[in-house]
């Protein structure tokens, strides 16, 4: 009996060897099939049909129509606002200030007196100087009527009619001084703020006040003797002041300095801007943006669409789904936009992603672009193929509930306690 037991395991044991051997030899000589992912190009073919397929293969690319987009050729710069008219009213005649007669701050009309000086004696000047005239004229009309007579000679006339023009010349500036002690708006404006009181006793020529006219307002700034040809009157501009963060003002160039600044190599151009609200101040830190050339449909492609080589730009033009290469004139650039002043018109479809995989004549399939906030791209269902589950073999080993084999009548190995 316990002769037929071992030859009972030998034959377990051996058939398990074989049955695991052959599954060893099965799965490492046996090639896994070929499976092509999704997206993947197919698996080549033996005969060579498909290496034929990808010479013929478009080149995907991205693609975009020109278009055409406001283009002005504006000029950027920085400079002062100026009062249009600017005054310090200073007098012309010594004298006391007897009356002011304005406010600080005020508004104020052509002619509006503003201040006067004492005038006693420039009135009394006046009067006596009004008094000769008279009797000089006097004098005159009756020497006159003596000539005729012949009771007096003509030189005697003469004399007299000299006497009177110089009477009345002296009449003229004793009006003349007398008018001097009231000092006048010489043009609408606001007025400053004054340096005198009443009561002072001020010379010819001594500062009073000052007196702005701001509307409109003129805006010195300089630019680069270069855009000398392209810089002239009546060309329009913006003005921005970093005092007043999100106001423009409008406003047009009325002169331009004939001469060039030799320290500077620069242009002194002179504009005018509106200020009806009367917040812009003289001597106000601004921005200017000068229009030199109003362009309202220029031919525009995106900066990517260029490829450069040297100093000449060109772009990939698709015609009937092949790539040509266009050489290109470009101008000015704004907001990644580039102006083409020659070699493209609108309409047209350009390149604008996959240049470096294109030459003249190659065939071209256009994708959308690809939105660059994208994460990359989806790669759910593109698994590896799985593999071949090992198959079901017999095992010497027994199962964990299997009752122990008795063998040769020796009973399993009992742990020590």
């Amino acid at each position: 009996m316990s002769k037929n037991i071992a030859t009972l395991g030998v034959v377990v044991v051996v058939a398990a060897a074989a049955a695991g051997g052959g599954y060893w030899y099965g799965t490492r000589h046996v090639p896994l099939p070929a499976v092509a992912l999704p997206g993947s190009a197919a698996p080549p073919k033996a005969n060579g049909g498909g290496q034929a397929a990808a010479g013929s293969q478009a080149v995907s690319v991205e693609t975009i129509k020109v278009g055409t987009a406001p283009m002005p050729q504006t000029i950027t710069a920085v400079g002062s606002l100026r009062s249009d008219e600017s005054v310090t009213l200073r007098p012309e005649t010594a004298g006391r200030i007897k009356e002011i007669a304005f406010q600080e701050g005020q508004r104020v009309v052509k002619g509006t007196p503003l201040v006067r000086l004492d005038s006693a004696i420039p009135q009394a000047e006046h009067e006596q100087a009004k008094a000769n005239a008279w009797l000089a004229k006097t004098k005159y009309e009756r020497a006159v009527d003596l000539a005729k007579q012949k009771f007096i000679s003509g030189q005697a006339r003469d004399e007299a009619e000299s006497n009177m023009k110089v009477a009345e010349a002296a009449l003229q500036l004793a009006q003349a001084k007398l008018a001097k002690t009231e000092i006048r708006a010489p043009f609408s404006g606001i007025i400053g703020l004054r340096t005198v009181s009443v009561g002072d006793y001020v010379k010819e020529g001594a500062d009073l006040v000052n007196l702005e006219a701001i509307d409109p307002l003129k805006v010195d700034f300089r630019v680069p003797e270069i855009y000398l040809r392209q810089v002239q009157p009546g060309q329009s501009l913006t003005v921005t002041l970093d005092a007043m963060p999100g106001a423009s003002y409008d406003g047009k160039v009325i002169a331009v300095n004939p001469l060039v600044d030799a320290a500077g190599r620069a242009i002194v151009i002179r504009a005018q801007v509106r200020n009806a609200d009367t917040m812009l101040r003289p001597g106000m830190f601004a921005r200017v943006k000068l229009i030199t050339r109003d362009q309202a449909d220029a031919v525009v492609v995106p900066e990517q669409a260029l490829v450069p080589q040297g100093t000449e730009r060109f772009v990939f033009k698709v015609v009937d789904n092949k790539a040509t290469r266009v050489r290109v004139e470009t101008g000015q650039r704004r907001d990644a936009m580039v102006e083409v002043l020659s070699g493209l018109s609108p309409g047209d479809i350009v390149v604008t992603a996959g240049q470096l995989k294109l030459r003249d004549g190659v065939p071209v399939a256009s994708v959308a672009p690809r939105d660059p906030k994208a994460g990359p791209p989806d790669v759910q269902g593109m698994q590896a193929p799985a593999s071949p589950a090992p198959e079901a073999s017999a095992s010497p080993i027994a199962p964990a509930n299997a009752a122990p084999v008795k063998s040769g009548g020796l009973s399993p190995r009992q742990p020590k306690s």
